[in-house]
């Protein structure tokens, strides 16, 4: 056990971060850690059976994660594109690679139909991760490729349900097993969302108030893993997908944030073992044995995928670099794909042999992205100049973020971290002249006292992406930290400056030392640090008590703030 643990995150971490070297994604590296303690190769170190219930956790999680960020909204502002060219697309690539697994494996037609499923489905990791680096996923295309993604994703969790039903029955039951399976999932929902939607979120909020991290952390993963089993032992339903529908109830509540930021770094662990896994399973004489299968799998991915969403694309009436963009982002397979594959083995609904075909089709799609993303952007003025005389109808726009929230969006606003007793003074002088303000809050009670008082509050830990980003930095004028510690004023700083170069920074300091770096280094706009706050203080008031004007003695002070506090009496 200790060694496959060590030999999977030591080999994943190495390989992974060769990868990147190479500027290609980290779960190919993670398959290759896991193919170089494999079965298959000399000198194997690794417990298949224990990396197989380390993979089926790290699937739970990264459904759990994709439930968190699930939001309606997101499929609903370019529903009239996402949801039918997402349905449509998957049916001709899943048709395309049902005829490839036909033809070249010998496939049953329902084995082949969970074959090409498998090739259907895009990776959300590597697409939104390829048209980030590119700048276009706040963009039309983004909007739409997200859209498109969300959709693929519900059909993943479908489809996690409907294969145990389609396994090792014969046709005449296939009706009456799929009945079952969906009354099954029927009551699981109901459960969840009359039950669960309600106990889940109020025991969270009560670990929350009671303060200790490391509980409200292992509270966010006994709700995953324990929604999980009750799912998959009661009814019937997978393991990951009840996961999946825990995500989602407590993405809809006020600790969702928190939850997101808690369970992130869990998901990359177990889902990186995952990606080992698939290595781990991988037998290269199965590759090596159908070499005309894997060239086919991998070529009927781009072009069934990226042709299919190109041309429904422009038959909607988009934007021919949009589509273009879109199109050449979502023409690869992933995480999905692994995930569907090793189900169908599992359920006995595939043979092992369709492991080869698959993972080369992912590793060559996701490598020829990039390229295909340079070839999009090279094409569409040509391809723009050739439809210049149609008039395509304009691209859905996507609706403003709105924060999931009881007050309405905010721009221009001051995002205060912090509500102790300095962030409170500073809340309190803001409220009085009625400016815009959001909280954000790392103790539970504190924000909730802050929300009953009417003051737009965040609970959760502000040095976390998914709890910043709920405060809207984008759009934010100024950060106000009133954190007691250097560190975490350190990475929330960094964070909000990802988010919005241009953002005003106060920061509050405990030493000399400190805000010398704040000031010289990170580029803040304001330190405060206490000794010196009091010195300045107690020296504007003497000073203007002794007959200075305000101007002079506030202009001393703005002198005096600039100079270290030792060198203030020397001057």
């Amino acid at each position: 056990m200790l060694a496959t643990i060590v030999a999977c995150i030591l080999l994943a971490f190495i390989m992974g971060s060769g990868a990147r070297l190479l500027r290609l994604p980290a779960l190919i590296g993670y398959i290759a850690a896991g193919m170089l303690i494999g079965p298959w190769l000399p000198g194997a170190v690794a417990e298949r059976g224990m990396v197989s219930a380390m993979a089926e956790i790290g699937v739970a999680l990264l459904l759990f994660s994709i439930g968190l960020h699930f939001r309606a909204k997101d499929l609903l502002a370019v529903w009239r594109v996402a949801v039918p060219g997402a349905v449509a697309q998957i049916a001709v690539a899943l048709l395309v690679g049902a005829v490839v697994g036909h033809a070249l494996l010998g496939l049953a037609p329902v084995p082949a139909l969970a074959f090409g499923l498998a090739l259907a489905i895009s990776s959300t990791a590597v697409a939104t991760k390829s048209l980030e680096e590119r700048g276009k996923l706040g963009g039309a295309a983004g909007r739409i490729a997200l859209g498109w993604l969300v959709m693929q994703d519900l059909v993943v969790v479908f489809a996690l349900v409907l294969l145990p039903a389609l396994a090792g029955h014969g046709e005449g039951s296939l009706t009456l097993e799929l009945g079952k399976a969906a009354l099954s999932l029927v009551a699981f929902v109901l459960l969840m969302m009359l039950v669960g939607r309600r106990v889940l979120p109020w025991a969270l909020k009560l670990v929350a108030r009671g303060g200790s991290r490391e509980l409200f952390t292992l509270a966010v993963l006994a709700a995953a893993l324990g929604v999980a089993v009750l799912a998959s032992s009661l009814f019937g339903v997978s393991f990951a997908l009840g996961a999946f529908f825990a995500g989602v109830l407590l993405g809809e509540s006020d600790v969702g944030h928190q939850a997101a930021a808690e369970a992130t770094p869990l998901t990359r662990i177990f889902s990186a073992i995952f990606f080992v896994s698939v290595g781990l399973l991988l037998d290269l004489s199965q590759v090596s044995g159908q070499p005309v299968a894997a060239l086919a799998a991998t070529v009927s991915v781009m072009l069934a995928i990226g042709g299919s969403v190109l041309g429904l694309l422009l038959l909607m009436g988009t934007p021919p670099r949009v589509a273009l963009l879109v199109a050449a982002g979502l023409s690869q397979i992933g995480e999905f794909s692994f995930l569907l594959t090793e189900v169908s083995i599992r359920q006995g609904l595939l043979p092992e042999t369709v492991r080869g075909p698959v993972l080369m089709a992912a590793i060559g799609s996701i490598i020829a992205t990039p390229l295909l993303l340079k070839v999009a952007e090279a094409l569409a003025p040509h391809v723009e100049r050739r439809m210049a005389r149609r008039t395509p109808k304009p691209c859905p726009a996507a609706p403003p973020t709105h924060l999931s929230a009881p007050w309405p969006v905010l721009a221009d606003h001051a995002i205060i971290v912090g509500a102790g007793r300095v962030g409170g003074t500073i809340i309190g002088a803001l409220r009085r002249h009625h400016l815009p303000l959001i909280v954000v809050e790392e103790d539970r009670a504190g924000a909730e006292r802050l929300i009953a008082e009417g003051i737009p509050a965040i609970w959760g830990d502000a040095s976390r992406p998914e709890v910043l980003h709920a405060a809207a930095p984008e759009r934010a004028r100024i950060l106000i930290l009133a954190l007691p510690g250097a560190l975490e004023a350190r990475e929330v700083l960094r964070l909000a400056r990802l988010y919005n170069p241009a953002i005003l920074t106060v920061v509050r300091s405990h030493t000399e030392t400190e805000a010398v770096w704040l000031e010289a280094e990170a580029g803040v706009g304001l330190v405060m640090m206490g000794e010196r706050e009091i010195a300045l203080g107690m020296a504007d008031y003497a000073m203007q008590r002794l007959g200075l004007a305000a101007s002079t003695a506030q202009a001393t002070v703005d002198v005096l703030r600039r100079r270290k506090l030792r060198d203030v009496s020397v001057g």
